[in-house]
Formats: C-alpha cells, sequence, structure tokens
C-alpha cells in the first residue's frame, strides 16, 4: 500500500536501495541486523518506488544476494567472497545503500566501501559512527560544545582511583548497556571494571546522575534545518531501576527468537512536547548534532536530573527505517511516516550532491 503522504511519479524509474545487512563479527550483530533489516524491508515496501536488494554479510565474512533476509532465502543465495561481492554490486546498478548493520566494522568499513564505490548511503558517514562508537570520544567533543557531561574518566585497569561514588562503569565501545555497572560501594569497584575492560578498549567511569528521568531525543534533517522530534521517556526509578540496563532492550522469547523490549509501553513513551523538560533537551542535542557532523538524522541520551538539567550520556547516531526505529517510532509522534521519513533523507542525500562519495571506482 503506498502512503498517502507520498507523491509517486512514475514516470521514473524505481529507485535501486541496497541494504546492507548481516555483521562480519558474530552471529548476535548479524540476528539483531535481520532483526531491523527485515521490519526495514516490510516497511519501506513500494515497488513503485523502490527495488530493493539484500547484500547480506554472513559471520565467516561471505557475502550473499537475496530479495529478504528469511533463513530460505537467505540459505538459497550463493556465498561469494568480498572481492566476487564488490563486482557483483557494480552490476545492479545501485542508487543508494541503506546501512543496517551494527557491529563496529559494519558501522565504519563497509559504509567506507561504498564511499570507495562511488555509491551514496542514507545516515552518517563512517567517520561520525567511530566517533559515536567511543564514548570517551563522543563526551569530549560534546563537551568542547557546551554540553553537560557527568565528570568522569577512562581507566584500563582495575587500580583504585579518587572517584566519588557512586559511579557507573561502562566500556568505551559497547552498546545495548553490556557490561555496565552502577557502584555505589567501593568494594564493587573493581569487578565492575574488569566487566567493562572484558568488552575491550577501556572502561569509562562516570559519576552518576541522581534521578531525574532518562531521555532520548532524535533529530531528522529537512531541507537542511534540523528538526527536533518528541522525546522517548524511559523506564526508570531511582530505587529499583537507577540505570537502564541490556535487559530493558533485548530479550529472547521462548522460542529463541531476538525481540525488542524497549518498545513495550511499560518502559518507553512519548513525552508531550510542551513538557518543560523538551525544549531543554532539543537545545543541547542539536549541539551534539552539530558537534558530531551529523548528517539526515541523529538520536541522543540524556539523563535529567531532580532540577530538570540533561546530562549527555551517549550518542545512537542510526536508524534502521524499521516502523520499530526509534527515530521512526519519535516521527510517528510528530506525523511523519517511516516511508516520509526515508524519502525525506534521500531528497537531504540528493541535496548534498552526494558529497560523501567522492572516489566512484
Amino acid at each position: 500500500m503506498t502512503d498517502p503522504t507520498l507523491v509517486t511519479d512514475t514516470t521514473d524509474a524505481p529507485r535501486t536501495v541496497l541494504h546492507l545487512i548481516g555483521s562480519p563479527v558474530d552471529e548476535f550483530h548479524a540476528e539483531l541486523s535481520r532483526l531491523y533489516g527485515g521490519a526495514c524491508l516490510r516497511a519501506l515496501h513500494d515497488p513503485d518506488r523502490y527495488r530493493a536488494v539484500v547484500a547480506y554479510v554472513a559471520p565467516d565474512g561471505s557475502w550473499r544476494f537475496a530479495p529478504d533476509v528469511t533463513p530460505e532465502a537467505l540459505a538459497a543465495a550463493e556465498p561469494r567472497t568480498a572481492a566476487e561481492a564488490i563486482a557483483h554490486v557494480a552490476t545492479l546498478g545501485v542508487d543508494v545503500m541503506v546501512p543496517q548493520m551494527f557491529c563496529l566494522p559494519g558501522m565504519t568499513s563497509y559504509r567506507s566501501l561504498f564511499d570507495v564505490l562511488g555509491i551514496p548511503f542514507v545516515g552518517n558517514t563512517a567517520e561520525v559512527m567511530a566517533i559515536a562508537a567511543d564514548k570517551a570520544r563522543t563526551r569530549a567533543i560534546v563537551a568542547a560544545a557546551g554540553v553537560p557531561v557527568p565528570p568522569g574518566r577512562v581507566v584500563f585497569d582495575d587500580a583504585a582511583v579518587d572517584v566519588d561514588l557512586p559511579v557507573v562503569v561502562k566500556p568505551v565501545g559497547s552498546d545495548n548497556s553490556v557490561g555496565v555497572t552502577l557502584v555505589r560501594d567501593r568494594r564493587d569497584y573493581a569487578d565492575a571494571v574488569r566487566l567493562a575492560l572484558a568488552e575491550g578498549g577501556g572502561a569509562l567511569v562516570e559519576s552518576y546522575v541522581e534521578l531525574g528521568r532518562e531521555v532520548r531525543c532524535g533529530i531528522v534533517v529537512r531541507d537542511g534545518e534540523l528538526v527536533c522530534l518528541p522525546l522517548e521517556e524511559y523506564a526508570v526509578d531511582a530505587d529499583t531501576k537507577p540505570i537502564r540496563g541490556r535487559d530493558d532492550k533485548l530479550a529472547r522469547s521462548t522460542d529463541d527468537e531476538l525481540y525488542l523490549v524497549a518498545k513495550d509501553a511499560s518502559r518507553a513513551w512519548i513525552v508531550p512536547t510542551d513538557d518543560p523538560v523538551t525544549e531543554r533537551v532539543w537545545e543541547v542535542a542539536r549541539r551534539c548534532h552539530e558537534a558530531l557532523g551529523c548528517r539526515h538524522y541523529s538520536l541522543f541520551d540524556f539523563r535529567i536530573d531532580p532540577d530538570g538539567q540533561p546530562w549527555f550520556l551517549e550518542a545512537g547516531p542510526y536508524c534502521s527505517f524499521a516502523d520499530s526505529s526509534v527515530i521512526a517510532v519519535m516521527a510517528s509522534a510528530a506525523g511523519l511516516s517511516v516511508r516520509r521519513l526515508f524519502a525525506d533523507a534521500l531528497t537531504e542525500l540528493d541535496r548534498e550532491g552526494s558529497t560523501s562519495c567522492t572516489s566512484p571506482l
């Protein structure tokens, strides 16, 4: 069914849209990518406007080209080496790529590959994604732009440091609240740091911001202007749920299917735009977007202290264009369908003249 907010020009051939899905890192990231990527394919299905092609990267590094991400479609697709896949991409007449990968190589190296191939893609550049994947680097950049960040430091061992408790210890480079611990007792500090360091890189030891509230702010770019979307608030409680954990985001069903816990209405909801906190968060979110060099859209988490002051937590400048994607949920609350959201991103890409793709082969 065609989105009534879009006007289809039937004189033009449909755009060939390549959905880059999977992960060369592990099955968890590949499964997460299939979850969002499959939902995106369903949400954007409109043969009059788009010809969808799936390029799936398996954990073993092989590529497969398929019409969708069902197990049957992927099993039937011929596995190809990276070199063979790149050669095949050149034959597809791809107009735009949609990145659907969540692992670090997927968010960085694979996006850079499409820059080299001269194929434009929606969303943030590999450079921006690399910055956002490093929590310490991100907070330093937004702090320099005048955004409040909790006091913190990066450590590389579990030796005691002189910090006032409580603190939140988190891996510098992981997502989905993996390895994150709230430390109230100094005896728990070393274990928390070791847990964070097990994810690789350093551990960020950050002062705990008392609740408050916790919200997420999305921004989309329309006609070159930053448009802040309604905030999404998450269920936290100073006593029973002081920080969000991995179990607040992802879980498995009884038949071992991965699903999104955070979409439960009891865990997350849209904040009315006349809430006093909204304008405060919008102001600092715009600074974050500009400081990090985001394009097309961005997404930021903030802790709100008891006085109503927003404190930056992290950036997640990602949108899968699935109905369940956070930016899509926020946009829907503002009256923008996911198809409109995607069309606007394509318009911005066209307006920029595909400046991210300057070295076509």
